[in-house]
């Protein structure tokens, strides 16, 4: 009995699992990685800038909801924020900001689809840009 080590609440529960996220941390490195200002979002959202400064520097923690519109703002699925890996950088994809509104509309909507669906989308989409590079040529 004398060689029982009491357990603490953090080995208990925690143990050796990921380490936490900080998604304020997450958040600011995912918006310099694309070149935006708290600004930028705050167009895009409707946040307030002290907020999304309060996010980044860790003193309020956002919802959900709250996330999900810092997500399409930076033209991204929410579960980004929570991937393991680490912020990565997008290579060769220029957007102007029509093709960012379209693509944030898209995966809104493709988000409450099912595979099948979102199979027949995708292919829809590929018909209508094979379409549309012929009439161009």
């Amino acid at each position: 009995m004398a060689n029982m080590h009491a357990v603490t609440l953090e080995e208990q529960f925690i143990g050796d699992g990921p380490s936490p996220i900080n998604i304020g941390t997450t958040i600011r490195d995912f918006r310099l990685q694309r070149g935006m200002s708290q600004g930028d979002i705050e167009k895009r959202t409707g946040l307030l800038r002290c907020y999304l400064s309060r996010v980044e520097n860790g003193h309020t923690v956002p919802s959900l909801d709250t996330l999900q519109k810092i997500a399409a703002s930076l033209d991204m699925p929410l579960s980004q924020f929570f991937s393991n890996d680490p912020v990565k950088e997008s290579y060769g994809i220029s957007l102007n900001e029509d093709e960012i509104r379209f693509l944030t509309q898209v995966q809104r909507y493709a988000a409450n689809l099912n595979e099948s669906d979102r199979k027949l989308l995708l292919a829809m989409v590929r018909k209508f840009a094979a379409t549309a590079t012929t009439s161009i040529s």
